[in-house]
């Protein structure tokens, strides 16, 4: 899979812009705030419909403009497909595959698959849970682009529901009765969708695993091994109290298996139904022993959207204990296991490093870049040729006065 074309339009710093792209790499080449890193996002946006960077889309959009549009070519298999994104302030997105509008946004999803590095990957060791959560989810829709649909309805179910608590625990305080049967409607759509990103989480912790153990391995040979542990209260044994657990256990029921705290999901798809239904019924049992804390305090306390992936390093967490070059050597793992995962399923997806290999030092960049080269593309920023690799040749485009051109 490579971009062999993008085209942006009142997207960030650019008014317009066409870019010839190639298969094999890109080095994208200008001084900082030239707008490199943007053409990069425009093509991380068609494959996620999201910024690496920021978490509006008006942002996305140029200053005094109202619409922004961001298009590629897209070769996949010897096919070519032409994505085109709207995004429009105040409205709702639209986007086309061959000219044709798709009902939804998110129905382009899974025609591009990027991997991007990028300096804000370091939160993805040192920041907070839901970076983790998040890098997931894009995982999963990259693999199984159905389930942004199912992300979306737990958003909006969750929304509902905390809704409901907030007026439910108004009336208690005041000393009415709260309806609490609808929101007992509401803890079943929770938990039916809920338990199901859960299983899929876990299956992708599981599958994703060993991609990034050997990718740490090979970045940091030095260092102390890694491992992913997946933790969620709802594999947790009830707690009669409705007290959070001060550490984390391993779950209570004999159908969960492995050190990981993880369902067993080496059966595939009918032993992951199976699992859906025994997380279901551990989560309702969760969301009825945190009724009364969760009427106080206004807020769903039960769910994936509490969930953490554990990333370790030795006997610890990596967070507030890896080294700086630890740290980068863990996010760039997360992402070359990512990438190693989605090859597995038949197709390379576009691989970005943003400005990558100006923070790591020489060892990692040289191993960043033999780990890479052999990418079906790569599309590389960079303010300084030579910080990047010779081992990445191929096509050089010069970004200046708001122009892109090719290098000779």
């Amino acid at each position: 899979m490579y971009v062999r074309h993008l085209s942006v339009g009142d997207f960030r710093s650019w008014e317009t812009v066409e870019v010839p792209l190639q298969p094999g790499v890109n080095v994208l080449l200008g001084r900082n705030g030239v707008g490199k890193t943007n053409l990069v996002e425009a093509v991380g946006y068609l494959a996620t419909l999201a910024s690496h960077r920021v978490s509006s889309d008006q942002a996305l959009i140029r200053r005094g403009a109202a619409q922004a549009l961001v298009r590629a070519a897209v070769v996949s298999g010897g096919r070519e497909l032409l994505l085109e994104v709207e995004i429009t302030t105040g409205k709702t997105n639209r986007a086309r595959i061959n000219r044709s509008p798709v009902t939804r946004p998110r129905d382009i999803l899974g025609a591009l698959r990027t991997v991007l590095f990028a300096p804000e990957d370091l939160s993805l060791v040192r920041g907070d849970p839901s970076e983790r959560r998040r890098f997931l989810d894009e995982v999963l829709v990259m693999r199984a682009p159905r389930l942004a649909g199912v992300r979306s309805d737990y958003d909006r179910i969750l929304k509902q529901r905390n809704t409901l608590l907030k007026s439910a625990g108004i009336a208690r305080r005041s000393g009415r009765a709260p309806e609490l049967s609808t929101l007992d409607v509401w803890d079943e759509h929770l938990a039916e969708v809920g338990a199901e990103l859960i299983c899929e989480r876990l299956a992708l912790v599981d599958a994703l695993r060993p991609h990034v153990v050997a990718g740490y391995a090979e970045l940091a040979p030095e260092s102390e091994p890694i491992d992913l542990v997946y933790r969620s209260r709802v594999l947790e044994p009830l707690d009669p109290d409705g007290a959070a657990p001060t550490t984390a256990v391993e779950p209570a029921d004999p159908e969960v298996r492995g050190s990981d705290g993880g369902f067993d999901t080496r059966n595939g798809a009918d032993n992951r139904t199976e699992n859906r239904e025994a997380v279901k019924g551990a989560m309702l049992g969760h969301l009825a022993t945190r009724r009364s804390a969760e009427l106080e305090r206004g807020v769903s306390l039960v769910g994936p959207h509490r969930d953490e992936l554990e990333l370790r390093l030795a006997d610890g967490l990596a967070k507030g204990y890896a080294s700086h070059g630890e740290s980068w050597s863990f996010a760039l793992a997360l992402r070359l296991g990512s990438f190693a995962l989605l090859r597995s399923d038949g197709v390379d997806p576009v691989l970005v490093l943003d400005d990558v290999f100006a923070e790591l030092d020489a060892g990692r960049r040289d191993q960043l870049a033999e780990l890479v080269a052999d990418a079906e593309q790569v599309l590389i920023t960079a303010a300084v040729e030579t910080d990047v690799p010779k081992v990445l040749g191929g096509n050089r485009l010069l970004i200046q006065n708001g122009t892109v051109t090719t290098d000779g």
